[in-house]
């Protein structure tokens, strides 16, 4: 399997599509932090991710709509890909240029530049995987996509602020802004896959305006004539309320209690990964062993113990260790919850609609963080850290009170049974 060349292209697309990630996330809201900029404006970057969320809606024009003439030799895919790649490493040479402390809005319209660009990639390379990959090797294709992702993640993301205390952020970015630049290639390695399309029909109103409704009206109508459904919903909004909350200020929170780029950095880095990779397995052996339902409602509840360090480290001061426990604590407890969270999602979608159905209820567990997260600042400004977390540990009991009806009314079990 590791000689098959399509792999390895999807690894080196999954590497060039975590790197964008905390360029609009974790490392820009800690370069803002450290430009000054108030807790309120950090925390409506959050808003900068609802491309990730909303890129269902422009997803069927890079289905349908033919590339730009010149790249058009490409195909549909790769056309696409090769459209947007270049745009992207110049929308993270912009964010590399910009100085938040001097004008920290043309820092953040980068950013929101690199998010929108970045999310327009997703959609490409996911349609890429699903049309080279048979179905049998679908799930090996996800699994090197993800590894690829998360070192990505790490050199963007940990590694870029260890770089930043070496070398100043404006150097760090710009050898992120480089690493994607090298997107192109990867796409021009790729091949294209071998799918039959008559795109100067598909894209003709008469053709487009159905398949558009196929593609999301029909989905959302089957979803919400289901008993419960806006019931379940609410409970997918609402289970990564307190994640949204806790997550979008960490990097602020953390220079407020004195920690440096380098403590932040080692926290971040392959403990963290190693958290995430360890609880995601763990959690699917617990949905394995226990059920959806019983594995959703225990690594639902241990979320609040996460959380509630965020409290511990709030009186914490100059502790390298709390901070180390804290982030491993959180990242481990994540990926538990994740596992099973995502199992309860795949369950609810119905085999005629999987792939749209899944998309928009990731899309709908986003919205806290996409939302609720911009204001996450004004909040931490008025009542400080320790109030402020003990609010976050707070935001978890709807989603538990929510999830327990959901459980007890509409199982995961007899839902997937009926769809």
């Amino acid at each position: 399997m590791l000689r098959d060349k399509r792999l390895w292209t999807m690894a080196a697309f999954g590497f060039m599509a975590g790197l964008p990630l905390p360029l609009s996330g974790f490392t820009f809201r800690l370069w803002l932090s450290e430009g000054g900029v108030s807790l309120a404006m950090i925390g409506l970057t959050a808003n900068i991710g609802l491309a990730y969320s909303l890129k269902f809606l422009w997803a069927p024009v890079l289905d349908q709509a033919r590339p730009p003439g010149p790249l058009r030799w490409l195909g549909q895919r790769r056309g696409w890909l090769m459209t947007i790649q270049p745009l992207l490493a110049l929308s993270a040479l912009m964010l590399a240029l910009s100085d938040p402390a001097a004008a920290p809005a043309a820092a953040i319209a980068a950013a929101a530049l690199v998010a929108f660009l970045s999310a327009s990639q997703d959609i490409a390379v996911d349609a890429w995987r699903i049309e080279v990959f048979p179905p049998k090797l679908q799930g090996a294709a996800m699994a090197v996509y993800v590894w690829g992702y998360r070192a990505a993640l790490l050199i963007s993301g940990a590694g870029a602020i260890k770089a930043a205390d070496l070398i100043g952020w404006h150097t760090a970015l710009l050898g992120v802004a480089l690493l994607l630049a090298l997107s192109p290639l990867v796409t021009l390695l790729a091949r294209e896959p071998d799918v039959a399309r008559d795109t100067q029909v598909e894209t003709r109103p008469e053709r487009f305006i159905p398949r558009i409704r196929h593609a999301v009206v029909d989905p959302l109508r089957e979803f919400l004539t289901r008993p419960g459904a806006i019931t379940i919903l609410a409970f997918v909004a609402l289970f990564k309320l307190d994640e949204a909350m806790a997550g979008v200020m960490t990097a602020p929170f953390y220079r407020s209690l004195g920690f440096d780029k380098n403590a932040i950095a080692v926290a971040n880095f392959l403990p963290s990964l190693a958290a995430v990779l360890a609880g995601t397995a763990i959690g699917g052996w617990l949905v394995a062993r226990l059920g959806v339902g019983r594995a959703l409602l225990l690594t639902g509840c241990v979320q609040s113990t996460a959380v509630s360090m965020y409290v511990v480290l709030a009186f914490s001061h100059d502790q390298v260790h709390v901070l180390y426990f804290t982030v491993f604590l959180e990242a481990f407890v994540g990926g538990l919850a994740d596992a099973a969270f995502i199992a309860y999602l795949s369950g609810l979608c119905s085999v005629a609609f999987t792939a749209t159905q899944y998309a928009l209820l990731s899309s709908v567990a986003a919205i806290a963080l996409r939302t609720v997260g911009g204001l996450t600042g004004f909040l931490a400004e008025a009542v400080g850290w320790p109030m402020y977390y003990s609010l976050c540990v707070v935001a978890t009991l709807p989603s538990i009170f929510l999830m327990l009806r959901v459980l007890r009314r509409y199982p995961p079990v007899e839902r997937v049974a009926e769809s």
